[in-house]
């Protein structure tokens, strides 16, 4: 066996010389990278500080904190909902690789969080040529015009999500079918067939003041984004990543108590007009937004003092939206938003501790 393993790592030596000076040099570093170590060391001396959450550890950890939120979607719509999710895949490696290629860089390990998050917001019967528009709106406008992974102000998942949804708002909030239920549920169909029921998400449900039992909500068993609707599934995927230190839990909590405050406060105030805190919390698509939107390292603040006001923000935000405007989701807008000011803040959050910089 030891030979086998140092037979294929000569061959994988000499495939590097190859692509040394080749212009699919940057395709072949993704795939070694990917399934290897990055060969990239500091060149000066010691001393460092050792830590294991790099940028592959750190998409493995969230590929495996929205897996189960996957695979309920097909228990839920069908296997198209994941085909949705390889569909996504494919086009952004394409999209990525062209860029690298063209700029002679690597791919980042960015753009496979982006590729799984992206699908999750979107709904269950949204034509895959939609998708991939959006997708490469959320790649290029979101992320590539700004200098690639690590420089962007924006969420690109949410550019992409925003983009469709202004563009096609038909598909993006009209078209919603009834779960399968029972036993094998979705597994058993591709998707729900042409004279499937239609039903309203959760959201519209409130907007028409229609009950919504908090169990459905729950545990997902309503209309909606194809990860946004079992709250289980979001929640223990959200304990993983704080658990793994992948997010931050400054982050969702700040945004859950903005959402409850504000929440509560117009349910007391008008109490048949706005529902109470808790179905709004399990609504929607808050919580997924919370564990895997908000915590985005990327585009939040550094200062722990900039998360909390950060995350509040967006939780406030979002329920104002949801409740006082024409849309009956504000989760995205206000994240969109936000990530505007997240320098800001931590730049607000660090004069008021250190002072402001004489020069």
């Amino acid at each position: 066996m030891k030979a086998l393993i140092r037979k294929f790592l000569g061959v994988v030596d000499r495939l590097d010389g190859v692509f040394e000076h080749s212009r699919l040099r940057p395709a072949w570093e993704t795939m070694s990278t990917f399934f290897f170590s990055s060969r990239s060391v500091n060149p000066l001396g010691g001393p460092h500080i050792r830590d294991n959450t790099d940028l592959k550890r750190f998409m493995i950890a969230v590929m495996i904190a929205a897996g189960p939120t996957v695979l309920y979607s097909v228990w839920l719509f069908g296997w198209r909902s994941l085909a949705l999710v390889v569909f996504c895949y494919l086009v952004g490696i394409i999209i990525e690789m062209g860029f690298a290629v063209a700029k002679r860089e690597e791919v980042t390990e960015g753009m496979f969080v982006t590729c799984i998050l992206y699908p999750m917001i979107l709904p269950p019967t949204l034509p895959f040529w939609m998708a991939a528009v959006g997708l490469a709106v959320a790649l290029i406008l979101g992320k590539e015009v700004f200098g690639g992974t690590g420089k962007n102000i924006f969420n690109p998942a949410i550019v992409g999500r925003v983009f469709l949804a202004v563009t096609f708002p038909g598909p993006m909030s009209s078209q919603w079918v009834t779960p399968f239920s029972g036993v094998p549920g979705g597994f058993a169909h591709w998707a729900p067939g042409p004279d499937a029921a239609t039903s309203a998400t959760p959201l519209i449900a409130l907007k028409s003041g229609e009950p919504t039992a908090l169990s459905s909500l729950f545990f997902g068993t309503t209309g909606g984004s194809l990860g946004e609707t079992c709250d289980l599934l979001i929640i223990l995927g959200g304990i993983f990543l704080i658990v793994t230190r992948v997010a931050n839990w400054r982050l969702p909590l700040a945004t859950i108590l903005g959402a409850v405050c504000v929440t509560s406060v117009m349910h007391l105030v008008a109490p048949g007009r706005y529902a109470p805190s808790l179905v709004h919390l399990f609504a929607g698509g808050l919580l997924f937004g919370a564990f895997f939107m908000v915590t985005d390292p990327v585009t939040s603040p550094f200062t722990n003092a900039g998360k909390w006001v950060y995350g509040f923000l967006i939780g406030a935000l979002a329920m104002l939206i949801r409740n006082l405007s024409g849309y009956p989701e504000g989760v995205m807008f206000a994240i969109l938003f936000m990530n505007i000011f997240s320098a800001i803040i931590d730049e607000a959050v660090l004069t008021v501790r250190y002072g402001r910089n004489p020069a």
